[in-house]
């Protein structure tokens, strides 16, 4: 029995590390907040560079030394990426990005390097064209097979989970019955 919640526990563990990247659907015209954070709680400013990317080379937003700097921004993102200064010392390193465009779509990273330790996150980000745009340029039904897509992708998240955390009680019970059978 506490092999089976010892497993369980690393299944968890495991399951939660693999799944720190985040997928969000943004559309053109719109904003998004793409998330990015820290689990450290003692933050000095001066110790912290965060480094946001989009598809491995353009340059969304740095902050250097726990300053803002937009020296190398991609010039396609001037004016349009926000951050959270109030939120910095929380660890909340997240951007808005506004005026949604075709072009944005893509893997968005956040590296957040700390004196003491250095974190990764990716955000894939697809972009669908607004409901007000669909609606001015075609007489389509509102559903797309794009939004379809999604549907699906959030069923198949959602479905296999829940049947391996169902195997997992199966095999658990099985083994359970199979010890406590008498001989």
């Amino acid at each position: 029995m506490i092999i089976g919640w010892c497993f369980i526990c690393i299944f968890a563990v495991v399951i939660n590390e693999v799944s720190l990247d985040v997928t969000l659907v943004g559309f053109t015209g719109s904003s998004v907040v793409l998330p990015c954070s820290s689990t450290e709680y003692d933050l000095e400013l001066q110790d912290i560079n965060v480094f946001w990317r989009h598809n491995g080379s353009e340059t969304i937003y740095d902050l250097i030394s726990g300053k803002d700097s937009v020296a190398g921004q991609n010039p396609r993102y001037k004016n349009r990426a926000q951050t959270f200064p109030d939120e910095y010392l929380r660890g909340n390193f997240s951007i808005k990005l506004i005026n949604l465009t075709h072009a944005d779509a893509g893997e968005f990273v956040c590296l957040i390097i700390h004196s003491s330790d250095s974190k990764q996150e990716t955000v894939l980000l697809f972009i669908n064209e607004s409901t007000v745009e669909k609606r001015k340029n075609s007489t389509e039904p509102a559903e797309t097979e794009s939004d379809q897509r999604n549907v699906l992708l959030i069923c198949v998240c959602i479905l296999v989970p829940v049947i391996i955390l169902l195997s997992i009680a199966c095999f658990m019970i099985h083994c359970r019955k199979r010890t406590s059978a008498p001989l």
